[in-house]
């Protein structure tokens, strides 16, 4: 989990891998804070790990704009950014964190006032 949270912050892997590692290691969904820092993982045991992540430059807006977030998302989708600035737009659209259900295929990206975003993962090619 670690290993997946520091990967992401240097750039050296993709979502798509990423989801690919945690469902091997039986996790079943996550949860990144953007303003502490840290994502948590979740085991259907109920147990969890939280670990240590990048901090991100942006001050998130206080206004969520899911436009702005959706078009993060196709824009790192179609690899025209990376992870870091991905979380920086996001931020900048107001988002304070996401969470990603591995078993539900999705992604929800939320603001202060719990405005939020759902983004299903990409039908398999």
């Amino acid at each position: 989990m670690q290993e997946c949270t520091d990967a992401s912050d240097h750039e050296r892997i993709s979502f798509p891998e990423v989801v690919m590692k945690l469902m091997q290691a039986g996790v079943e969904r996550y949860h990144a804070d953007l303003l502490r820092a840290e994502k948590i993982y979740y085991l259907p045991s109920g147990e969890s790990h939280r670990v240590q992540a990048a901090q991100i430059e942006a001050v998130p807006a206080m206004v969520f704009t899911a436009d702005d977030v959706a078009a993060a998302v196709r824009a790192i989708q179609r690899r025209q950014i990376k992870y870091r600035e991905f979380c920086e737009r996001i931020a900048q659209a107001g988002c304070v964190g996401y969470m990603v259900s591995l078993t539900g295929r999705r992604a929800v990206y939320y603001g202060r006032s719990g405005d939020s975003y759902v983004e299903p993962f990409p039908a398999a090619a």
